[in-house]
């Protein structure tokens, strides 16, 4: 019998553009912003060696189509609530667009 398909998290999408179309800044908003959640992590994974040298899994910095974007997992909210309220008032404050989607794993190459 074959297994379900995994259920990906639904993720939120900050794109470093305003509602109007403008670039946000300063230019390292997302790694910044990144850097402030980087201490929450998956239960059991808080110990780990050089934690503070890498993002959280739940906020992740990326560039789509040459615009800097923050990747936040919703499971982020089950983690620490206020973090994700910090991270919606931090968009909506700077009038930030949000999407909602999930990122997809590159196809297979072969």
């Amino acid at each position: 019998m074959a297994e379900p398909p995994t259920v990906k998290p639904k993720e939120l999408f900050i794109l470093g553009l305003t509602s109007s179309g403008r670039a946000f800044r300063p230019s390292d908003w997302a790694e910044r912003l990144c850097g402030v959640l980087s201490c929450y992590r998956p239960p059991g994974r808080q110990q780990q060696s050089q934690q503070h040298l890498a993002y959280s899994p739940y906020a992740k910095p990326i560039v789509m189509n040459s615009v800097k974007c923050v990747v936040i997992d919703e499971r982020l909210r089950d983690v620490e609530p206020m973090a994700m309220t910090f991270v919606l008032n931090f968009a909506r404050d700077n009038d930030l667009q949000v999407l909602d989607a999930c990122l997809l794993p590159d196809p297979p190459q072969g």
